[in-house]
């Protein structure tokens, strides 16, 4: 042996000088972190295998953590630019987590690539796009690790969070109240009826709630008039709509999903428009298949 035993950088055994670092380290990250909210995804094991996408895309729960921004000058990426799409935000930032912490939080091996962090600092959602995890024996790191051991942190990539429609879910008030505007509603007009639909209560079409042909959430409730609603599954017609909380039960007139609505991801992409603007140049109706007027 021709290093010295007693400064042995990589034992086979983790050390307690090792430990001592990353309770160091762990201490670190929460005198000078953030508080944030860790989102993991599920699809339900439903995912497109051709294209890599999940069909049905969730987030129906949210852990508080505390992770360490690598560059505290700003955000990085290709920041805000005009395209042909109109205005995009592509922010990027590098977080530090403990690995440590992170296992003793959030219930799954290490951060994955599609889940979300919720910054309330600035009040956005932010994609994982990449986890560095993979320098297991940590051979440039303070003291080593023992062998097969992990690194003290994970390095998180992520971008701004392109809102489409994924449930977002948490039972935690200041992150579902951040994603429930961006929703795309549909608006139903009632002709009577009786009792108030509560914001945010399940309502839906059928004898019973489990065994409903269609459900959705509450957005708003104008009173003889119309309900909006969001995040519907099924098809909702004419006939009787029923409030899973409150007991409403109202019939319906008409059923309509050309609303105007503000979106919170406005900043990002705005279809609705740049449909507008196109209707009035271009003929997309069946009899033209060419597009032209």
């Amino acid at each position: 042996m021709a290093t010295n035993v007693y400064f042995n950088n990589f034992p086979g055994q983790i050390t307690s000088e090792q430990l001592l670092v990353e309770d160091l380290l762990i201490e670190a990250l929460k005198i000078h972190g953030m508080d944030i909210y860790y989102l993991p995804r599920s699809s339900g094991d439903q995912v497109d295998m051709l294209y890599g996408e999940d069909t049905l895309k969730q987030y129906t729960e949210a852990y508080a953590l505390e992770l360490y921004m690598e560059d505290v000058t700003g955000m990085e990426g290709e920041q805000d630019f005009i395209s042909k799409f109109g205005l995009e935000i592509r922010d990027e930032v590098t977080l530090l987590v403990s690995r440590r912490r992170f296992k003793s939080t959030v219930p799954q091996q290490r951060p994955k690539e599609g889940d979300l962090i919720y910054m309330p600092l600035v009040q956005n959602f932010f994609e994982i796009t990449f986890v560095e995890h993979e320098n297991n024996q940590a051979m440039f790191y303070t003291l080593g690790r023992g062998r097969g051991a992990n690194v003290y942190v994970y390095a998180l990539k992520l971008k701004q969070f392109v809102f489409s429609n994924e449930l977002v879910q948490t039972g935690i008030k200041e992150v579902d109240d951040q994603m429930r505007d961006a929703y795309t509603k549909t608006r139903i007009s009632l002709t009577s009826g009786s009792g108030t639909f509560v914001a945010d209560e399940i309502v839906y079409q059928g004898a019973s709630l489990v065994t409903a042909t269609a459900k959705a959430t509450v957005y708003s409730f104008t009173p003889n008039t119309h309900i909006d609603i969001m995040r519907a599954t099924g098809e909702f017609i004419t006939g009787n709509v029923h409030g899973s909380t409150s007991g409403s039960e109202w019939i319906i007139n008409t059923v309509s999903d050309n609303i105007t609505s503000n979106n919170a991801f406005e900043d990002v992409v705005d279809n609705g428009r740049i449909e507008a603007e196109a209707d009035g140049i271009m003929d997309w109706t069946e009899t033209n298949p060419f597009g032209g007027d």
